[in-house]
């Protein structure tokens, strides 16, 4: 991941997977570049950037959470039993009832390179509905195996929840095995989101 000078905007994000190739947005590691811009001197507590996907804000909560703005949905496709939408990547969605013991790597694999997404790939994600909030375990193209958490995949997870639901504001904590995560959105109708955040601790790990 670089953080690249960008005349218009804080700074730029250029994000390459873990197999080389640039990939499409990646919500975590936004938040923790925001997070990387202020340690290295960018000034402010609202920071903007540009990314693959197009421009994002990020700004600091007092607790140190870092909140990433995302870009809005405006369409979700349904193959039941599951969803599939883009919040800056491509995710597909699908509810299990535990997901603590499913087989994410096999049956994520499955998914990723079936005939409809083997050719471009896409991010698959196993959710269990919690009394508050969700469980989401991924499996990420590029990686191609499960990573202990995604952003875009939360955030994606979070909005299908709301399904069926009326239009109003929403805030879905999010557990997954690399800790915490909150999601923040707007439903203005069936199918559109707005305002949406991804929000979470980014901690340095070494320097």
């Amino acid at each position: 991941m670089l953080l690249n000078v960008h005349k218009d905007y804080d700074f730029e994000m250029k994000y390459f997977n873990a197999d080389g190739n640039p990939s499409t947005m990646c919500g975590n590691g936004g938040r923790c570049l925001i997070s990387f811009a202020k340690k290295m001197g960018l000034p402010g507590e609202h920071l903007k950037f540009i990314a693959i996907d197009g421009p994002h804000e990020g700004k600091f909560r007092d607790n140190g959470w870092v909140e990433l703005k995302m870009q809005d949905v405006d369409s979700i496709e349904s193959i039941p039993p599951s969803h599939y939408l883009d919040t800056g990547s491509p995710h597909y969605i699908e509810v299990v009832q535990d997901v603590q013991s499913f087989d994410v790597y096999s049956e994520g694999r499955k998914i990723r390179y079936n005939d409809r997404f083997a050719k471009t790939g896409t991010n698959v994600n196993f959710i269990q509905h919690l009394d508050n909030g969700i469980y989401v375990r991924t499996y990420e193209r590029g990686v191609e195996d499960e990573t202990y958490s995604c952003g875009t995949g939360v955030t994606a997870s979070a909005i299908i929840t709301s399904l069926g639901t009326e239009p109003r504001q929403y805030v879905v904590p999010i557990k997954t095995k690399g800790g915490p995560l909150e999601v923040r959105f707007t439903k203005t109708r069936d199918q559109t989101f707005n305002d949406i955040w991804l929000c979470g601790p980014a901690t340095l790990v070494f320097q």
